[in-house]
């Protein structure tokens, strides 16, 4: 009972850490508005701005994991997340566009709490029940809805400046926190007379490559519509920032506080058929999103007839609404497959896996801008995960069914 106590409370204060390290990562997602209106950036720059913190954030994932397999996630986590002060605060003094996106790299550490907190929190639980913990934890994705509540606020009281210096004080607090009531079990650890190169020997493996790229779209697609919904409401539908952030809210809610869902369901089903399911769910959403606001003219026996075509706004948030579930349901499932396959090198593998998918959180909104300011249509960021469901929907069935087969064969006798 001791030890499922200890299990509980390492699961409740890492998964309130990680909470707190995705709302200070999102931050820009919302007070990249203002900046962008005071130093007049385009599309392409404000998706730089924000995403420039998605960018170290997905970077370190890999030596995070991989330290924390070998030195414990307690230690690796509290240390990152004091590292991260300092500079959340620095962010109230910038004034030039480059001041924000050096510091937006050394905030973006926070990011990588999730490969820490991952292996961490799943080493503390049986085999059977990793999915659901890990789900758990993975809902501190729900960050990216908390700074949307909370940004706002701020903003409205006293400006965007206010918003990292509240932030870094949440940091230090959450990291004290978490010290207090995490703990520590040696036997955890990989032995450390394995080194780097031994670790990374798993991306020879097929279906790491896989994994990061069904990874790169439940989660890099969480991550950089996280970042750009917001913006998105205030342009294409003319809401102010608080109402924008509110209905943006209804998307990385669910993204987040449902990945324990997600994770029961992957126990439950099994990874395969939850990741599948989850796929078709956001290939049919993303069909609908991506149709613009379209106006035209017929002619018919009666004269000419006008038509609109379009999502309002009730649709379109009841729609991303879906999506935001299906992304929660598909982090899980996807990390399911790696507590499955790789379970006693799952720091190193999450980390790989976790890369893939933060690189996908920052060049999404990059591209996003970039394709906004080319083609001039919104939805078009929509059109571009459509493309990319594609892709995990033809790699799944070729590879799945690739592999049944060759189970099959291997069943049959001599």
């Amino acid at each position: 009972m001791a030890s499922q106590g200890k299990a509980y409370s390492v699961l409740g204060s890492s998964t309130l850490a990680f909470t707190v390290c995705f709302t200070i990562w999102m931050m820009f997602g919302v007070i990249g508005i203002p900046i962008k209106a005071a130093l007049h950036l385009n599309e392409t720059e404000f998706g730089l701005l924000t995403a420039m913190p998605v960018l170290t954030g997905s970077l370190i994932r890999v030596p995070l994991g991989i330290w924390t397999d070998r030195f414990g996630g307690r230690i690796v986590l509290f240390l990152l997340m004091l590292f991260t002060v300092i500079p959340i605060y620095l962010i109230s003094y910038a004034t030039a566009y480059w001041h924000f996106l050096v510091l937006g790299l050394f905030v973006g550490l926070a990011g990588g709490s999730f490969s820490v907190g991952t292996p961490y929190v799943a080493r503390w639980f049986k085999k059977e029940r990793q999915g659901l913990a890990m789900g758990i934890f993975g809902a501190g994705n729900s960050g990216a809805a908390v700074n949307k509540f909370i940004a706002p606020a701020l903003i409205a009281a006293a400006g965007w400046t206010l918003v990292p210096k509240v932030y870094a004080v949440m940091m230090l607090a959450a990291a004290l926190i978490f010290w207090v009531f995490s703990a520590t079990d040696p036997s955890h650890n990989v032995k450390s007379n394995i080194s780097f190169l031994a670790q990374l020997k798993m991306l020879k493996d097929p279906k790491v490559w896989r994994y990061c790229q069904y990874y790169s779209v439940v989660f890099g697609g969480y991550v950089g519509l996280s970042l750009w919904m917001v913006k998105y409401y205030v342009t294409e539908y003319g809401f102010d920032i608080k109402s924008a952030a509110l209905l943006a809210a209804c998307f990385s809610l669910p993204g987040g506080v449902l990945r324990a869902f997600g994770g029961w369901l992957s126990d439950k089903f099994g990874a395969y058929k939850v990741t599948w399911w989850v796929m078709w769910v956001c290939w049919v959403a993303f069909f609908l999103l991506s149709y613009p606001q379209t106006d035209f003219t017929i002619k018919t026996i009666n004269g000419m007839q006008a038509f609109h075509i379009g999502l309002t706004p009730i649709l379109f948030t009841t729609i991303l609404f879906v999506v935001g579930i299906a992304m929660a349901v598909g982090k899980a499932s996807v990390f399911k497959f790696i507590s499955d396959d790789y379970s006693s090198n799952i720091g190193a593998v999450s980390g790989v896996v976790g890369l893939a998918g933060g690189l996908g959180g920052f060049i999404l909104p990059v591209l996003f801008g970039v394709i906004v300011d080319i083609t001039g249509v919104r939805s078009s960021c929509f059109m571009l995960l459509y493309g990319t469901v594609c892709v995990s929907l033809v790699w799944m069935h070729f590879q799945f069914r690739r592999e049944g087969m060759l189970a099959a064969q291997a069943a049959l006798p001599a």
